[in-house]
Protein backbone atom coordinates (compact mmCIF):
# COMPACT_ATOMS: atom_id res chain seq x y z
CA UNK A 1 0.00 0.00 0.00
CA UNK A 2 1.17 3.44 -0.79
CA UNK A 3 -0.27 6.52 -0.02
CA UNK A 4 -1.88 8.87 -2.91
CA UNK A 5 -1.99 12.90 -2.61
CA UNK A 6 -4.17 13.59 -5.81
CA UNK A 7 -5.47 17.55 -6.75
CA UNK A 8 -9.40 16.84 -7.10
CA UNK A 9 -11.42 18.58 -9.03
CA UNK A 10 -12.55 21.49 -6.79
CA UNK A 11 -8.88 22.45 -6.45
CA UNK A 12 -9.66 24.14 -10.08
CA UNK A 13 -12.78 26.50 -8.25
CA UNK A 14 -9.99 27.61 -5.47
CA UNK A 15 -6.62 27.97 -6.80
CA UNK A 16 -7.81 31.65 -8.35
CA UNK A 17 -8.82 33.09 -5.16
CA UNK A 18 -6.10 36.28 -4.50
CA UNK A 19 -4.14 36.31 -1.55
CA UNK A 20 -5.07 38.36 1.16
CA UNK A 21 -3.38 39.64 4.66
CA UNK A 22 -4.50 37.20 7.17
CA UNK A 23 -6.97 38.74 9.95
CA UNK A 24 -5.39 39.25 13.51
CA UNK A 25 -6.71 39.12 16.80
CA UNK A 26 -5.16 40.63 20.61
CA UNK A 27 -5.84 39.06 23.74
CA UNK A 28 -4.75 39.39 26.98
CA UNK A 29 -5.36 35.93 27.59
CA UNK A 30 -1.98 33.89 27.72
CA UNK A 31 -3.79 31.04 26.03
CA UNK A 32 -6.20 30.89 23.54
CA UNK A 33 -7.25 28.79 20.32
CA UNK A 34 -10.11 28.89 18.07
CA UNK A 35 -11.41 26.13 15.74
CA UNK A 36 -14.47 26.91 12.76
CA UNK A 37 -16.10 22.86 13.05
CA UNK A 38 -17.39 23.55 9.46
CA UNK A 39 -13.85 24.01 7.69
CA UNK A 40 -11.80 22.17 10.46
CA UNK A 41 -9.59 24.85 10.63
CA UNK A 42 -7.61 26.70 13.41
CA UNK A 43 -8.64 30.19 13.29
CA UNK A 44 -5.83 31.39 16.56
CA UNK A 45 -3.32 29.29 18.30
CA UNK A 46 -1.93 31.14 21.22
CA UNK A 47 -0.15 28.72 24.04
CA UNK A 48 -2.53 26.57 22.57
CA UNK A 49 -0.66 23.13 23.83
CA UNK A 50 0.90 24.12 27.28
CA UNK A 51 -0.02 22.40 30.06
CA UNK A 52 -2.41 24.35 32.34
CA UNK A 53 -5.01 23.49 35.08
CA UNK A 54 -8.54 23.14 33.97
CA UNK A 55 -10.31 24.36 36.79
CA UNK A 56 -14.26 23.76 35.92
CA UNK A 57 -13.66 23.18 32.41
CA UNK A 58 -12.54 19.90 33.11
CA UNK A 59 -16.37 18.98 33.92
CA UNK A 60 -16.79 18.82 30.31
CA UNK A 61 -15.14 15.73 29.99
CA UNK A 62 -17.07 14.29 32.50
CA UNK A 63 -20.44 15.22 31.15
CA UNK A 64 -19.04 13.46 28.15
CA UNK A 65 -18.39 10.11 29.67
CA UNK A 66 -21.45 10.01 30.73
CA UNK A 67 -22.99 11.32 27.12
CA UNK A 68 -21.13 8.33 25.72
CA UNK A 69 -22.29 6.32 28.33
CA UNK A 70 -26.29 7.43 27.52
CA UNK A 71 -25.63 6.92 23.82
CA UNK A 72 -24.07 3.12 24.55
CA UNK A 73 -27.82 2.42 26.56
CA UNK A 74 -25.35 1.58 29.77
CA UNK A 75 -26.60 4.92 31.65
CA UNK A 76 -30.24 6.28 31.28
CA UNK A 77 -31.29 9.68 32.26
CA UNK A 78 -34.25 8.83 34.64
CA UNK A 79 -31.60 6.30 36.61
CA UNK A 80 -31.55 7.89 40.11
CA UNK A 81 -28.27 8.03 42.06
CA UNK A 82 -28.38 8.11 46.14
CA UNK A 83 -26.03 11.43 47.38
CA UNK A 84 -23.62 9.15 49.96
CA UNK A 85 -23.74 11.41 53.28
CA UNK A 86 -19.85 11.21 53.34
CA UNK A 87 -19.98 13.24 49.65
CA UNK A 88 -22.24 15.62 50.37
CA UNK A 89 -20.20 16.33 54.22
CA UNK A 90 -17.21 16.64 52.06
CA UNK A 91 -18.94 18.59 48.64
CA UNK A 92 -21.16 21.75 50.71
CA UNK A 93 -20.32 24.72 52.42
CA UNK A 94 -18.20 27.90 51.22
CA UNK A 95 -15.12 25.74 50.84
CA UNK A 96 -16.53 23.30 48.49
CA UNK A 97 -16.78 26.03 45.40
CA UNK A 98 -19.27 25.50 43.24
CA UNK A 99 -22.63 23.35 44.32
CA UNK A 100 -25.60 22.29 43.54
CA UNK A 101 -27.17 22.62 46.71
CA UNK A 102 -27.92 18.72 47.03
CA UNK A 103 -28.52 17.15 50.18
CA UNK A 104 -27.20 14.18 52.05
CA UNK A 105 -29.67 10.77 51.23
CA UNK A 106 -31.26 12.69 48.06
CA UNK A 107 -31.78 10.62 45.18
CA UNK A 108 -31.16 12.41 41.67
CA UNK A 109 -31.80 11.60 38.64
CA UNK A 110 -28.94 11.02 35.88
CA UNK A 111 -30.61 13.90 33.93
CA UNK A 112 -30.68 16.55 36.73
CA UNK A 113 -27.49 15.93 37.91
CA UNK A 114 -26.03 16.76 34.59
CA UNK A 115 -28.06 19.89 34.77
CA UNK A 116 -26.12 20.42 37.84
CA UNK A 117 -22.86 20.30 36.37
CA UNK A 118 -23.65 21.69 33.19
CA UNK A 119 -25.83 25.00 34.25
CA UNK A 120 -24.51 25.09 37.46
CA UNK A 121 -21.26 24.08 37.79
CA UNK A 122 -22.00 21.85 41.11
CA UNK A 123 -18.68 19.97 42.38
CA UNK A 124 -21.25 18.16 44.04
CA UNK A 125 -23.15 17.07 41.30
CA UNK A 126 -19.29 15.76 39.85
CA UNK A 127 -18.91 13.58 42.51
CA UNK A 128 -22.36 12.19 43.21
CA UNK A 129 -22.59 11.10 39.74
CA UNK A 130 -18.77 9.93 38.93
CA UNK A 131 -19.16 7.53 42.05
CA UNK A 132 -22.91 6.57 41.41
CA UNK A 133 -21.86 5.46 37.86
CA UNK A 134 -18.06 3.95 38.62
CA UNK A 135 -18.36 3.00 42.43
CA UNK A 136 -15.52 5.41 43.15
CA UNK A 137 -14.60 8.71 41.77
CA UNK A 138 -10.88 7.86 41.04
CA UNK A 139 -12.56 4.78 39.13
CA UNK A 140 -14.67 7.55 36.99
CA UNK A 141 -11.33 9.97 36.11
CA UNK A 142 -9.74 6.33 35.28
CA UNK A 143 -12.90 6.06 32.73
CA UNK A 144 -12.30 9.87 31.76
CA UNK A 145 -9.01 9.47 30.75
CA UNK A 146 -9.25 6.07 28.69
CA UNK A 147 -12.47 8.04 26.61
CA UNK A 148 -9.99 11.04 26.52
CA UNK A 149 -7.10 9.00 24.73
CA UNK A 150 -9.99 7.57 22.15
CA UNK A 151 -10.87 10.93 21.29
CA UNK A 152 -7.61 12.47 20.63
CA UNK A 153 -6.45 14.06 23.37
CA UNK A 154 -2.79 14.27 23.36
CA UNK A 155 -2.18 16.70 26.74
CA UNK A 156 -4.42 15.71 29.36
CA UNK A 157 -4.75 14.22 32.13
CA UNK A 158 -7.54 13.85 34.80
CA UNK A 159 -7.62 13.03 38.54
CA UNK A 160 -10.74 13.70 39.36
CA UNK A 161 -14.72 14.62 38.19
CA UNK A 162 -15.09 18.37 38.85
CA UNK A 163 -11.43 20.04 37.95
CA UNK A 164 -10.35 20.57 41.55
CA UNK A 165 -7.04 21.76 42.17
CA UNK A 166 -4.42 18.73 41.71
CA UNK A 167 -1.08 18.80 40.64
CA UNK A 168 -1.66 15.56 38.36
CA UNK A 169 -4.92 17.43 36.62
CA UNK A 170 -3.87 19.31 33.70
CA UNK A 171 -5.40 19.89 30.21
CA UNK A 172 -4.51 22.37 26.88
CA UNK A 173 -6.51 24.70 25.49
CA UNK A 174 -6.07 22.88 22.39
CA UNK A 175 -7.75 19.59 24.44
CA UNK A 176 -10.06 21.69 25.87
CA UNK A 177 -11.66 22.48 22.51
CA UNK A 178 -11.50 18.71 21.27
CA UNK A 179 -13.59 17.80 24.00
CA UNK A 180 -15.79 20.77 22.83
CA UNK A 181 -16.20 19.58 19.43
CA UNK A 182 -15.95 16.08 20.27
CA UNK A 183 -19.44 16.61 22.52
CA UNK A 184 -21.04 19.00 19.87
CA UNK A 185 -20.84 16.30 16.90
CA UNK A 186 -20.79 13.17 18.69
CA UNK A 187 -23.85 13.87 20.92
CA UNK A 188 -26.03 16.88 19.17
CA UNK A 189 -29.10 15.94 20.74
CA UNK A 190 -27.61 15.77 24.51
CA UNK A 191 -25.63 18.57 23.54
CA UNK A 192 -28.72 20.53 22.79
CA UNK A 193 -30.66 19.21 25.71
CA UNK A 194 -27.57 20.40 28.24
CA UNK A 195 -25.76 22.87 27.21
CA UNK A 196 -26.88 26.82 26.60
CA UNK A 197 -29.45 26.66 29.46
CA UNK A 198 -30.16 30.39 30.76
CA UNK A 199 -30.87 28.91 34.61
CA UNK A 200 -31.22 25.58 36.80
CA UNK A 201 -33.47 25.17 39.81
CA UNK A 202 -32.25 22.49 42.86
CA UNK A 203 -32.63 22.90 46.60
CA UNK A 204 -34.13 24.69 49.45
CA UNK A 205 -32.71 27.92 51.09
CA UNK A 206 -32.38 26.96 54.90
CA UNK A 207 -35.15 28.61 56.62
CA UNK A 208 -37.74 29.82 54.15
CA UNK A 209 -36.99 26.45 52.06
CA UNK A 210 -37.54 28.40 48.69
CA UNK A 211 -36.18 27.00 45.94
CA UNK A 212 -33.06 27.90 44.58
CA UNK A 213 -31.94 29.02 41.28
CA UNK A 214 -28.76 29.93 39.52
CA UNK A 215 -27.97 31.27 36.65
CA UNK A 216 -25.28 29.77 34.09
CA UNK A 217 -21.63 31.54 34.27
CA UNK A 218 -21.54 31.18 30.17
CA UNK A 219 -20.37 34.62 29.56
CA UNK A 220 -21.11 35.11 25.81
CA UNK A 221 -24.52 33.63 26.36
CA UNK A 222 -26.98 36.29 25.85
CA UNK A 223 -24.31 38.38 24.66
CA UNK A 224 -23.30 36.34 21.21
CA UNK A 225 -25.66 35.45 18.98
CA UNK A 226 -25.81 31.66 18.30
CA UNK A 227 -23.60 30.58 21.38
CA UNK A 228 -25.02 27.54 23.30
CA UNK A 229 -22.00 26.14 25.27
CA UNK A 230 -19.87 24.77 26.88
CA UNK A 231 -17.98 25.54 30.74
CA UNK A 232 -16.43 28.20 32.37
CA UNK A 233 -13.82 27.65 35.14
CA UNK A 234 -11.69 29.59 37.66
CA UNK A 235 -9.34 28.63 40.47
CA UNK A 236 -6.51 30.28 41.81
CA UNK A 237 -3.85 28.21 40.08
CA UNK A 238 -5.72 28.30 36.45
CA UNK A 239 -7.02 32.06 36.28
CA UNK A 240 -11.02 32.43 34.56
CA UNK A 241 -11.36 30.68 31.60
CA UNK A 242 -14.03 29.20 29.23
CA UNK A 243 -14.60 26.84 26.69
CA UNK A 244 -17.60 28.26 24.50
CA UNK A 245 -19.07 27.69 21.00
CA UNK A 246 -21.60 29.60 18.85
CA UNK A 247 -23.30 28.71 15.35
CA UNK A 248 -24.04 31.72 13.06
CA UNK A 249 -25.14 30.97 9.35
CA UNK A 250 -24.28 27.66 9.15
CA UNK A 251 -20.62 28.10 10.91
CA UNK A 252 -19.91 26.61 14.23
CA UNK A 253 -16.60 28.15 16.07
CA UNK A 254 -15.43 26.19 19.35
CA UNK A 255 -13.11 28.75 21.46
CA UNK A 256 -11.11 28.57 24.25
CA UNK A 257 -9.48 31.29 26.61
CA UNK A 258 -7.52 30.55 29.64
CA UNK A 259 -5.67 32.92 32.40
CA UNK A 260 -7.66 35.70 32.43
CA UNK A 261 -7.69 37.97 35.74
CA UNK A 262 -11.42 38.19 36.28
CA UNK A 263 -14.75 37.72 35.53
CA UNK A 264 -15.23 40.61 33.53
CA UNK A 265 -11.92 40.30 31.82
CA UNK A 266 -13.65 36.85 31.10
CA UNK A 267 -17.03 38.22 29.50
CA UNK A 268 -15.00 40.88 27.68
CA UNK A 269 -12.31 38.69 26.16
CA UNK A 270 -14.70 35.65 25.34
CA UNK A 271 -17.36 38.27 23.90
CA UNK A 272 -14.97 40.06 21.50
CA UNK A 273 -13.02 36.55 20.32
CA UNK A 274 -16.32 35.00 19.33
CA UNK A 275 -17.24 38.11 17.68
CA UNK A 276 -13.33 38.34 15.21
CA UNK A 277 -14.14 34.40 14.65
CA UNK A 278 -17.31 35.44 13.01
CA UNK A 279 -16.47 39.08 11.60
CA UNK A 280 -13.28 38.52 10.52
CA UNK A 281 -13.59 35.10 8.56
CA UNK A 282 -16.53 34.11 6.36
CA UNK A 283 -17.35 30.46 5.01
CA UNK A 284 -16.55 29.52 1.07
CA UNK A 285 -18.81 26.64 -0.16
CA UNK A 286 -15.82 23.72 -1.17
CA UNK A 287 -18.18 20.61 -1.89
CA UNK A 288 -21.62 19.62 -1.15
CA UNK A 289 -22.62 16.71 0.89
CA UNK A 290 -22.58 13.98 -1.68
CA UNK A 291 -20.52 15.30 -4.47
CA UNK A 292 -17.96 12.44 -5.87
CA UNK A 293 -14.55 14.68 -5.34
CA UNK A 294 -12.34 12.21 -6.28
CA UNK A 295 -12.12 8.62 -7.37
CA UNK A 296 -9.80 5.99 -5.98
CA UNK A 297 -8.32 2.62 -6.98
CA UNK A 298 -9.68 -0.06 -5.26
CA UNK A 299 -7.63 -3.51 -4.78
CA UNK A 300 -9.38 -6.93 -4.78
CA UNK A 301 -12.39 -5.61 -5.22
CA UNK A 302 -15.63 -6.28 -7.74
CA UNK A 303 -14.91 -2.73 -9.10
CA UNK A 304 -11.42 -1.02 -10.16
CA UNK A 305 -12.47 2.84 -8.42
CA UNK A 306 -14.70 4.10 -5.46
CA UNK A 307 -16.11 7.25 -5.56
CA UNK A 308 -14.85 9.69 -2.85
CA UNK A 309 -17.79 12.07 -1.39
CA UNK A 310 -17.83 14.75 1.14
CA UNK A 311 -20.05 12.90 4.01
CA UNK A 312 -21.22 16.63 5.12
CA UNK A 313 -21.32 20.22 3.48
CA UNK A 314 -17.62 21.49 3.58
CA UNK A 315 -16.46 24.89 3.04
CA UNK A 316 -12.86 26.76 3.41
CA UNK A 317 -13.11 29.90 6.24
CA UNK A 318 -11.46 33.04 4.41
CA UNK A 319 -11.21 36.22 5.53
CA UNK A 320 -13.75 38.27 5.02
CA UNK A 321 -12.35 40.53 3.40
CA UNK A 322 -11.10 38.52 0.27
CA UNK A 323 -10.43 34.83 -0.23
CA UNK A 324 -6.94 34.27 0.11
CA UNK A 325 -5.21 31.09 -1.93
CA UNK A 326 -6.19 28.40 -0.46
CA UNK A 327 -4.70 24.55 -1.75
CA UNK A 328 -6.74 21.39 -1.89
CA UNK A 329 -5.77 17.49 -2.22
CA UNK A 330 -6.57 14.40 -1.42
CA UNK A 331 -4.94 11.93 0.45
CA UNK A 332 -5.99 8.22 0.93
CA UNK A 333 -3.85 4.84 1.38
CA UNK A 334 -4.15 2.97 -1.77
CA UNK A 335 -5.01 1.09 -3.43
CA UNK A 336 -7.53 0.91 -0.90
CA UNK A 337 -8.33 -3.10 -0.16
CA UNK A 338 -12.10 -4.39 -0.61
CA UNK A 339 -14.83 -5.00 0.86
CA UNK A 340 -15.60 -1.08 0.85
CA UNK A 341 -18.70 0.00 2.67
CA UNK A 342 -20.63 3.01 1.62
CA UNK A 343 -19.73 5.57 3.97
CA UNK A 344 -16.74 4.18 5.04
CA UNK A 345 -14.03 6.82 5.70
CA UNK A 346 -11.47 6.23 3.36
CA UNK A 347 -9.45 9.33 2.43
CA UNK A 348 -9.34 12.49 3.79
CA UNK A 349 -9.25 16.27 1.97
CA UNK A 350 -6.17 18.20 3.25
CA UNK A 351 -7.01 22.02 3.10
CA UNK A 352 -4.58 24.75 3.14
CA UNK A 353 -3.73 28.23 3.55
CA UNK A 354 -0.42 29.75 4.04
CA UNK A 355 0.07 30.98 7.84
CA UNK A 356 -2.32 28.45 8.59
CA UNK A 357 -2.62 25.10 9.93
CA UNK A 358 -3.71 22.69 7.41
CA UNK A 359 -7.36 21.51 8.10
CA UNK A 360 -8.43 17.70 7.29
CA UNK A 361 -11.95 17.08 6.66
CA UNK A 362 -12.62 12.64 5.96
CA UNK A 363 -14.27 11.81 2.56
CA UNK A 364 -16.02 8.41 1.97
CA UNK A 365 -16.80 5.86 0.22
CA UNK A 366 -19.68 6.86 -2.37
CA UNK A 367 -21.25 3.07 -2.89
CA UNK A 368 -20.08 -0.58 -1.56
CA UNK A 369 -17.57 -2.33 -3.24
CA UNK A 370 -17.35 -5.91 -2.69
CA UNK A 371 -14.78 -8.38 -3.00
CA UNK A 372 -13.46 -9.85 -5.95
CA UNK A 373 -14.07 -13.20 -7.20
CA UNK A 374 -11.37 -15.72 -8.37
CA UNK A 375 -10.90 -14.04 -11.86
CA UNK A 376 -10.75 -10.70 -10.79
CA UNK A 377 -8.70 -11.53 -7.39
CA UNK A 378 -6.46 -13.07 -10.40
CA UNK A 379 -6.25 -9.96 -12.60
CA UNK A 380 -5.27 -7.87 -9.31
CA UNK A 381 -2.96 -9.47 -8.35
CA UNK A 382 -1.47 -9.47 -11.94
CA UNK A 383 -1.82 -6.05 -12.67
CA UNK A 384 0.56 -5.46 -9.27
CA UNK A 385 2.74 -7.83 -10.31
CA UNK A 386 3.85 -6.17 -13.43
CA UNK A 387 2.93 -2.26 -12.20
CA UNK A 388 3.24 -1.91 -8.14
CA UNK A 389 0.66 -1.11 -6.12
Amino acid sequence: MRQFARLPLLALLVAAVPAVAQPTHQTVAPFAYMKDLSSGQVLYSKGADQRIPPASMGKMMTVYVVFDLIKKGEVKLDQKIRVRPETWQQWHGPKAGSTMFLSANEEVSVEDLLHGIVTLSGNDACVVLAEGLAGTEPAFAQMMNQVAKRIGLKGSNFANSNGWPDDMEYVTARDLAVIGERTILDFPNLYKKFYGQPSFTWGKTLGSGAPITQGNRNPILGRVRGADGLKTGHTEAAGYGFTGSAVQDGRRLVMVLGGLNSMNERVKESVAFMEWGFGAWKAQPLAKAGTVIETAEVHLGDKATVGLTAPRDYSMTVPRLGGGEVKVKVVYNGPIRAPIAKGQRVAELQVSRPGMPTATLPLVAAEAVGEAGPFGRLSSNFRNLFFGN
